[in-house]
C-alpha cells in the first residue's frame, strides 16, 4: 500500500512538474512564434503587392475586419468560397494603395486551397500567392507553376479559365488534366476581386 502511495506521489509530482515546464516553455516561445507568424504574413502580403510595371510596392500592411453584405457572403459560400483575413496595403506615407485579401476554396481536388490576392485601388490584380494546397502531384500541384504567373497585373473584374487557349485578357489557360484545381483557384481569385471592388466602393468597411 505504501509503495502504491509512493509511486502515485511520484507520478503526480512528475505530472505537475511537466505541466509547469510546458506552461513556462509556452510563455517563453509565445511572443517569438507570434512575431514569426506576423513576419510570414507580411512577407506573403509583400509578395502579392510588390513594385514593378509602373506600380509602387506597399511599405506595410494593416489587417482589418470588413463587414461584407450577408447576401455576398452567402453567395460565396454557395460557390464553395470564403473570404478570410484582409489587409490594407499602405504606402510609405500611410495612404491606402489597395488590399490583400485571403480567400479559400473548399472545392480543390485534395481539399481547401488558400491564397492571397493583391488588388490595387484601381482594381488591378497585381499577383496571387498560394498559401495552402494539397492537390495531385504532377497535376493540380502545378498550380504555382502554371496558374500563378498568368494571374499577374490583370485589370479585369473577373477571371475565367479556358482549355482551348487564352484569347482574351480575362482568360487563363487551365492546368492540363487538373480542371478541378483550376476552377477552385479561379473561384478563390474571383472572390477576392469582388471583395476588393466592394471595399473600393466603401460598401464593406
Amino acid at each position: 500500500m505504501k509503495n502504491m502511495l509512493k509511486e502515485a506521489g511520484i507520478l503526480f509530482a512528475i505530472t505537475l512538474l511537466s505541466g509547469v515546464l510546458l506552461g513556462f516553455i509556452h510563455e517563453l516561445t509565445k511572443d517569438p512564434i507570434a512575431k514569426q507568424q506576423e513576419l510570414a504574413v507580411q512577407n506573403a502580403c509583400a509578395a502579392v503587392f510588390s513594385a514593378g510595371e509602373g506600380y509602387e510596392g506597399a511599405a506595410s500592411f494593416r489587417e482589418f475586419t470588413p463587414s461584407f453584405d450577408t447576401a455576398f457572403t452567402k453567395e460565396l459560400e454557395a460557390q464553395g468560397v470564403r473570404i478570410g483575413r484582409c489587409y490594407e496595403a499602405l504606402s510609405a506615407g500611410g495612404e491606402v494603395m489597395g488590399y490583400v485579401i485571403e480567400s479559400t476554396s473548399s472545392l480543390g481536388y485534395g481539399g481547401d486551397i488558400v491564397l492571397f490576392s493583391g488588388v490595387t485601388a484601381e482594381g488591378v490584380l497585381r499577383d496571387i500567392s498560394i498559401l495552402e494546397i494539397s492537390e495531385t502531384a504532377g497535376l493540380g500541384m502545378r498550380a504555382e507553376e502554371v496558374l500563378v504567373p498568368q494571374l499577374h497585373n490583370l485589370h479585369v473584374p473577373e477571371i475565367v479559365y479556358t482549355k482551348t487557349g487564352k484569347t482574351a485578357e480575362n482568360e487563363i489557360d487551365a492546368i492540363s488534366g487538373a480542371t478541378i484545381t483550376t476552377k477552385a483557384v479561379t473561384g478563390a481569385v474571383n472572390a477576392s476581386l469582388r471583395a476588393a471592388a466592394l471595399l473600393r466602393e466603401g460598401g464593406a468597411m
